[in-house]
């Protein structure tokens, strides 16, 4: 039987909607690891289902690093105001700025493709997926650059 506490503890790990939770951990028997793995393989689902969306909102996030010597900025977008003027896509924005300038990715296909910084056992892309599954909304990196003094 799963408990309301492994419930607890999925959604805090991943935002995703309590019963989403509650389906992967049922899914697996309870097991928190096969849990987050079943989250990631419907996150790419519900991805696919949104990708053909037309997005007309967005915002636009800047990193610079600690040093002042290198930064990143990207244009993110959604599909609405209601998700781009939210904290945790804003957060989102941010965290893929400082992946750009931590790894001066070549392009949007190398970007997207390459492990993310904060978790390398999940793609930039895994991580824009996520967020989909939790806003209900697709998400599209459009450009990105970086800039450094060297």
């Amino acid at each position: 039987m799963i408990t309301s506490q492994q419930i607890k503890e999925l959604r805090d790990k991943t935002d995703v909607s309590v019963m989403a939770c509650k389906k992967a951990l049922e899914e697996t028997g309870g097991d928190m690891e096969k849990a987050l793995e079943v989250l990631r393989r419907e996150s790419a689902k519900v991805a696919e289902k949104k990708s053909d969306r037309e997005l007309g909102a967005g915002i636009v996030e800047a990193y610079i690093h600690g040093n002042r010597q290198m930064g990143a900025i990207v244009k993110l977008k959604s599909e609405s105001d209601f998700v781009s003027k939210n904290e945790g896509f804003a957060t989102l924005a941010k965290d893929l700025a400082m992946h750009i300038a931590a790894t001066n990715p070549l392009n949007k296909e190398t970007f997207l493709s390459q492990p993310y910084i904060k978790n390398p056992e999940i793609t930039v892309s895994d991580y824009i997926k996520e967020h989909i599954q939790k806003f209900g909304e697709n998400i599209e990196v459009v450009e990105f650059s970086r800039l450094s003094l060297f």
